[in-house]
């Protein structure tokens, strides 16, 4: 936000549970998940404030990956990416006193295929267990298994800047 001209500053939220209605896949989680963070901001906005809350999933063959709970569904997550190709969905939600606006954005990223000894590696190292699909872009994997990337780069890593700055125009236009 800040290296996109954006001024911005961090608040806290309340927590917000990552749970959805079963019925939502891919983009829609995403984005179901970010407006329900919004919704746990109970302050009072200033006018002229916009709120912005976002959440980013990883999809894969029918299915989120989530944040792994521990090593072992890391390394699965992980395996089960290797060689493949997977869409990251991030959900943005934009609220004023006057109105609110969401949106979702996707990527798809192409893994080259990974031994064990690799991923292994790249948890044991980096412990991605904050992560959704049990990884970061920017860190070691994304150096050396990333083969492709069809979207936002920003995305994966947790807001397309791009994107956001584009529909912000349009929501204070409004």
């Amino acid at each position: 936000m800040k290296e996109a001209g954006i001024p911005f500053r961090l608040v806290e939220t309340e927590h917000a549970d990552e749970e959805y209605p079963k019925n939502l896949s891919g983009g829609d989680i995403a984005r179901y998940l970010a407006e329900h963070k919004s919704d746990s901001y109970t302050r009072s906005l200033e006018d002229k404030q916009v709120l912005l809350t976002a959440d980013t999933i990883v999809w894969h063959r029918d299915k989120e990956l989530g944040k792994p709970a521990n090593r072992e569904e890391a390394v699965e997550m992980l395996m089960d990416l290797s060689g493949e190709t997977h869409q990251v969905f991030t959900g943005v939600c934009f609220r004023s006193n006057q109105a609110r606006s969401s949106f979702f954005a996707v990527t798809d990223v192409t893994f080259s295929r990974l031994d064990s000894q690799e991923i292994e590696h790249y948890v044991d190292q980096y412990k991605p267990m904050d992560k959704a699909g049990a990884y970061g872009i920017q860190e070691w994997i994304g150096h050396i298994a990333v083969e492709k990337i069809v979207g936002s780069y920003f995305n994966v890593m947790g807001l397309p800047v791009q994107k956001v700055y584009s529909e912000l125009k349009r929501f204070i236009d409004v």
